[in-house]
């Protein structure tokens, strides 16, 4: 579903490190309402006065992309990105693949914990259209959403991104919110339909995530401006919102899962604020309110770290509790090595390792949840 896993025209002061101060701005277009479509090729540029790319090289050399980045890297959407100039791969590069995984894990463990899932070409095929519709759609709008509404907090972080740098342009970027939003919605109303549900449950997933993840990265809102809102809200997108689909989907949703899914959520709280160490210049700069912002990066990491812990060590002691033994053991197992690379890499610093400590981590966090999402369908 939408995440939220997964965006106001200010002038902040940056102050460069040199011994004396000046004040920069940004040249931005008056802000565009993603409901609305301009049918103009205008280029967006966003950038800090009198600076260039040279001298955002120079001054800032761990955020400019590799002379030689990597094209993998692009198709992903993650740092050590190649520049690209193929709309197509920037398209791609928008909707941020590398994030598509835990929501596309999502609808696995919601199919799993209905318990009536049966490995036919039926199901497989609603399982699959389920999960175009949670990743590559609404995880894609999502992430095209954050990356327009965030293009000014980009412009001081990663000024080479597509939107800051004019890679792409404001039509296009606009249309590929709309198609993305649609192709999403569309998903889930034939679901509804191929399901044979009376009420059409899966839609309204859809656009609840749909609408959370706007007003996650839009003004008034922008739901990010508050690190503990902002945060949850991308969890419960990244966990609670396709795991329901997946279950709504073969099943029916009960009460206890909802409330267990949504305790899940605090720990893609943990997750989430990993995120937001990389950007702590700009969020500063603009105002906004990120975890490492509010309480700076040492407490940050501690609190990061104890929302994922805590969080699956209180499900383990639910399953314990439920009369589950063997899955509360299970998921023991699989948070120790968690453990193990936040402290080797997370904990150490959480800039540089972030992509390292996630690749590691995270594989054992999802498993988790299927070993949840199992216990729950017996």
């Amino acid at each position: 579903m939408a995440s939220l896993i997964n965006m106001v025209s200010v002038s902040p002061k940056i102050l460069t490190p040199t011994k004396t101060t000046r004040t920069s701005s940004f040249q931005t277009r008056p802000n565009l309402t993603p409901f609305s479509v301009s049918f103009t090729k205008r280029r967006l540029t966003i950038r800090a006065a009198e600076t260039d790319t040279n001298e955002v090289k120079s001054e800032a050399p761990d955020k400019a992309p590799a002379k030689d980045g990597s094209s993998f890297n692009q198709l992903l959407g993650i740092k050590g990105a190649s520049q690209e100039s193929n709309i197509w791969k920037i398209r791609l590069q928008l909707t941020k693949p590398v994030t598509w995984p835990p929501l596309v894990w999502g609808v696995v463990c919601g199919a799993a914990a209905s318990g009536n899932f049966e490995w036919n070409f039926e199901n497989v095929a609603k399982s699959i259209l389920c999960m175009m519709m949670s990743g590559p759609f609404l995880t894609g709008y999502t992430q095209t959403l954050n990356d327009w509404y965030d293009r000014e907090i980009d412009a001081i972080n990663e000024p080479y991104r597509p939107i800051p740098s004019g890679a792409i342009s404001e039509n296009e970027v606009i249309t590929q919110i709309w198609v993305l939003l649609l192709g999403g919605l569309t998903s889930a109303g034939i679901l509804d339909i191929w399901a044979g549900h009376d009420f059409p449950i899966v839609f309204y997933l859809a656009l609840g995530g749909s609408l959370l993840s706007y007003i996650y990265s839009a003004p008034p809102l922008k739901l990010k401006q508050n690190g503990w809102i902002g945060n949850f809200a991308l969890g419960a997108s990244y966990i609670s919102l396709p795991w329901w689909a997946g279950q709504a989907l073969f099943g029916t949703l009960t009460p206890d899962v909802i409330v267990l899914t949504l305790l899940y959520s605090i720990a893609g709280l943990g997750i989430a604020i990993v995120n937001d160490f990389k950007s702590v210049e700009g969020d500063r700069a603009l105002g906004l309110q990120s975890l490492p912002v509010a309480f700076g990066s040492e407490t940050a990491k501690w609190i990061c770290v104890g929302a994922i812990d805590i969080t699956q060590l209180s499900v383990a002691g639910y399953l314990l509790g439920a009369g589950k033994p063997y899955y509360a053991l299970a998921l023991l197992a699989l948070i120790a090595p968690q453990v193990f690379f936040q402290f080797k890499y997370f904990l150490k610093d959480p800039v540089k390792y972030d992509v390292k400590y996630q690749a590691s981590a995270q594989p054992f966090l999802v498993l988790g949840l299927l070993v949840t999402a199992l216990a729950t369908s017996h």
